[in-house]
């Protein structure tokens, strides 16, 4: 049984990592016409607190802490969908980097598997829904015209199956396991919101895949560095140690 200084501890990080997810979700947003929702940076802090405090901190601080970033940005109808999809993913992510267990092949196969498939959905998706001419918008200014190909749409899904594998052998054992974990967990909130826009909210939810793809992606990216520098962090250490989560 957790001491109270501990259920303290864990009750006063739960709170401080809710917030922060919930800025770090804010802090930056792109809206989605098609679909109404937006991309956004939180999944750096779902990523971040699922590795670093487990499931259970993981759930929620997604969870509540991005439904409170829906709330606060006017994307209401988001709200009850975010509370479960960011909660279940923070929740994988945690329990998967505290238990899974690969080594040798299984961790290689995995390694080059999620990412082949990611990037797949990425290069499909992606080329038949966001073809053509593209103009990208600073308030009424066009800072970028140009047009959108298949071609393009199959190197940046190269690009972006290179530089998880590559990362994923150059990395240390245990930061594999993260970024599987993170795959993993990533695919879920892909796959829900892609779910709940279209069977829910009735949109074309298809539009969006990428931009989840992508969230997960930039999410990973940053969490990594981010979870290495904190581990070192003595106010974090019981939590983070393997078995007292």
């Amino acid at each position: 049984m957790a001491s109270p200084s501990k259920r303290s501890l864990r009750v006063s990080l739960t709170a401080i990592f809710t917030a922060l997810t919930t800025v770090a979700t804010i802090s930056f947003s792109v809206y989605v016409p098609a679909t109404k929702g937006y991309f956004n940076l939180g999944e750096v802090m779902v990523y971040t607190t699922a590795i670093l405090l487990g499931p259970f901190i993981g759930a929620v601080a997604g969870g509540i802490g991005s439904m409170l970033a829906d709330v606060v940005l006017g994307y209401h109808i988001y709200a009850p969908g975010t509370l479960v999809i960011k909660g279940v993913e923070g929740f994988i992510v945690g329990l998967l980097a505290q238990r899974l267990k690969l080594k040798g092949r299984g961790l290689k196969t995995m390694s080059i598997t999620l990412p082949a498939l990611i990037s797949l959905i990425l290069g499909v998706v992606g080329s038949t829904v966001y073809t053509g001419v593209t103009e990208a918008y600073i308030g009424p200014l066009i800072i970028v015209r140009g047009e959108l190909s298949t071609i393009i749409w199959a190197i940046l899904a190269c690009a972006v199956f290179s530089a998880m594998v590559t990362f994923s052998f150059k990395a240390e054992p245990n930061l594999t396991i993260y970024v599987i974990s993170i795959l993993i967990g990533g695919g879920e909130m892909v796959l829900g919101y892609y779910l709940y826009e279209s069977l829910i909210l009735g949109y074309y939810a298809l539009a969006e895949v990428p931009v989840n793809i992508g969230q997960m992606v930039i999410g990973l990216i940053v969490a990594l560095p981010l979870v290495k520098t904190l581990n070192r962090v003595e106010i974090l250490k019981p939590l983070s140690e393997k078995g007292t989560r």
